[in-house]
């Protein structure tokens, strides 16, 4: 996998260039940091300590905000522990939704250890399963500007599984307190005047 994998950071980067007012929840860990690194924004909801919840998380936003686009960054351990999700969204169908999971095939934040996609399990096909109404798998940087654009016009919910390489970049830490995230989020999102800022 891992030569014809991808950078992550440089996935990362493409997935959120020019993002406009898209609406960006990113999973635990090092799709944070990823997100972070590619420049931290208001309108990136970062997740810390909450596994498993990223999809879902996003979920909620979409069906608040049917007149938003949502696009959910997480990777394939977090996917794995909340395949549940996948179906929920499928049953759900938010047309505002898509979910890019980074695919190292290995739990990065408790040692690398190889997740399931390493021996086969395609998160792609489990979402088509699901009654997604686009789900692909892709190692190529063409792939991933296609789906970025996708993010910001295709009608959901989508899924795309980006195969990346088992490295650890440096970290780069988006603001971790909990409040401030959430009230940073919805005042970006509300239009709200001022900046609020952890105490």
């Amino acid at each position: 996998m891992t030569a014809e994998a991808l950078h992550r950071r440089e996935v990362v980067s493409v997935l959120l260039a020019d993002r406009g007012d898209l609406l960006v929840v990113s999973g635990l860990g090092s799709p944070t940091w990823d997100c972070a690194a590619a420049g931290d924004h208001p309108l990136t909801f970062s997740l810390w300590g909450a596994m498993g919840q990223a999809a879902m998380t996003g979920l909620g936003i979409a069906l608040a905000r049917p007149d938003r686009r949502v696009l959910v960054v997480t990777g394939d351990g977090e996917a794995l522990m909340g395949l549940g999700a996948l179906a929920t969204i499928g049953v759900q169908g938010p047309r505002n939704l898509s979910i890019v999971i980074l695919d190292n095939g290995r739990y990065g934040e408790t040692g690398m250890q190889p997740s399931h996609t390493s021996f086969g399990v395609n998160l792609a096909r489990v979402a088509d399963g699901c009654g997604f109404s686009e789900s692909r798998l892709t190692s190529s940087m063409r792939g991933v500007r296609a789906i970025r654009k996708e993010a910001h016009s295709r009608p959901g919910p989508n899924l795309a599984v980006v195969k990346i390489k088992p490295e650890k970049p440096p970290l780069v830490l988006p603001p971790r307190e909990g409040r401030f995230l959430k009230d940073r989020f919805r005042s970006a999102l509300l239009g709200l005047e001022g900046e609020t800022r952890p105490e």
